[in-house]
């Protein structure tokens, strides 16, 4: 199933790859679980335990902002949680719009940094004005609803069954803190997704669905304009939003009446789905000479920003034959 066996173990002390190894003699108990879940639509919620420990984003950590959290779950958890990740999977094409590119099967990371590329030129060729406003959402997994994600879910389609699977798979998760390495009690959620869990993923997506069509909506009614890209012939593209996950890009024609539409988007976002837009961290960027860049950003409540600049890790906005803005990600790649 795709999974990595070395990871830390979670609170039962065995990792993936004790239950891969023994295989031949735990497929029996296994195979019952699965069993047991998928008609009872529930497990016992000793298997839904959560290690929260703190590890270093860099050497020689101090401060409390140094580390960052990471999520230790059950092994039996996991292989349950893949399978239904790996159904999810096949069916996350279907049921996002185009305009989604993180975890959707024949698509890239790549697809989206080059049609954002694509927009900037195109603006720039034309010598129109546009903006484009870069978001940035604060702790997005953290925060987001359960009943949210199950209107979404059965809005989409979804059977009852499914919806009680992830249902107990989200809100049965206990978690305790490992204070030098030993657990200091159990606690429960009430919203969130766990880092480290193979459903995540995938529910953040459908979730980040209704942005992309409160956004598609707005274009569609013409509050707010995106880049109407022309390609052979009579073939048009209009490029209103991109998202990759969390990381979300906003095309629109440089007019404040736009981004006060888009205002009113984020908060209807904001109020129904639990992620706040951080807009103290996100970016309103011009192309072309927009006189009241200043005052559009006020209105959005952002900071002004400039080309080039970087999009999922890849220069956006730069000349092509710009060896320079090539340096860190080579940089990155070598390190990895």
């Amino acid at each position: 199933m795709e999974m990595n066996g070395d990871k830390a173990p979670g609170p039962n002390g065995f990792t993936v790859a004790f239950w891969q190894a023994c295989w031949d003699f735990v497929k029996e108990e296994i195979l019952d679980l699965f069993k047991e879940f998928y008609d009872q639509r529930s497990f016992a919620k000793s298997l839904n335990t959560t290690f929260l420990v703190l590890i270093p984003k860099k050497g020689g950590a101090e401060d409390l902002g140094d580390f960052q959290p990471i999520s230790l779950l059950g092994g039996l958890y996991k292989l349950l949680a893949k399978v239904l990740a790996n159904r999810l999977k096949k069916v996350l094409g279907k049921v996002v719009s185009m305009d989604q590119n993180a975890f959707v099967r024949g698509k890239q990371i790549l697809d989206a940094s080059l049609i954002a590329n694509e927009v900037i030129n195109f603006w720039q060729k034309c010598k129109e004005k546009g903006l484009i406003c870069k978001l940035d959402i604060e702790k997005a997994y953290d925060s987001i609803n359960w009943n949210f994600l199950m209107k979404v879910l059965h809005m989409m389609g979804f059977g009852s069954w499914w919806m009680e699977w992830i249902w107990c798979c989200i809100s049965t998760a206990k978690f305790s803190v490992l204070v030098n390495g030993v657990p200091t009690g159990f606690f429960s959620s009430t919203k969130g997704l766990r880092q480290g869990d193979p459903l995540s993923p995938y529910l953040f997506v459908l979730g980040m669905e209704v942005l992309s069509a409160l956004i598609r909506r707005a274009a569609d009614g013409g509050f707010i304009l995106g880049c109407r890209l022309r390609g052979r012939g009579r073939m048009e593209m209009n490029v209103s939003h991109l998202l990759f996950a969390d990381d979300t890009i906003i095309f629109c024609e440089a007019r404040k009446e736009h981004l006060t539409s888009l205002c009113w988007i984020l908060a209807w976002f904001e109020a129904t789905s639990g992620p706040r837009i951080n807009l103290a961290k996100s970016e309103l960027i011009s192309v072309g000479e927009v006189e009241e860049i200043e005052e559009m950003a006020v209105e959005l409540g952002c900071r002004v920003g400039s080309l080039p600049t970087v999009y999922l890790g890849l220069p956006l906005g730069a000349h092509h034959k710009a060896i320079s803005m090539w340096d860190g990600v080579e940089e990155r790649m070598r390190e990895n």
